[in-house]
């Protein structure tokens, strides 16, 4: 098993989402979180003062995959999420050791 964790720009995340829906991934975790890369910040005016945005709004979502469809998965985030312009985003995949399930104690992949 495999978690994926992409960090995509906020308007792209319901595209996301249809994508990964369309080949069968349905549960997923949405946090909103703030970063920069090569993206860097911008300057913006507030009240006639200008201000330097450091940190720049994603959002970063979390999927829980058995390992045959990560590959499907990473082609679905990276076709819904790509504008072509700096701070598109990442993926991150990392293994999974266990899954269960609170409620019916369902463990693994039965549980994903």
């Amino acid at each position: 098993m495999k978690k994926i964790e992409a960090v995509i720009k906020p308007f792209k995340l319901d595209e996301v989402r249809e994508a990964l829906h369309e080949i069968g991934i349905t549960g997923l975790t949405v946090t909103e979180v703030k970063g920069f890369g090569r993206q860097k910040g911008h300057t913006e005016l507030y009240r006639g003062a200008e201000y330097v945005v450091d940190f720049l709004p994603k959002v970063k979502i979390e999927v829980i995959l058995t390992d045959a469809q990560v590959e499907p998965a990473i082609d679905a985030i990276i076709k819904a999420a790509r504008t072509g312009k700096i701070g598109d985003g990442k993926i991150f995949v990392t293994s999974v050791e266990q899954v269960v399930r609170i409620r019916t104690g369902e463990t693994n992949e039965q549980a994903i």
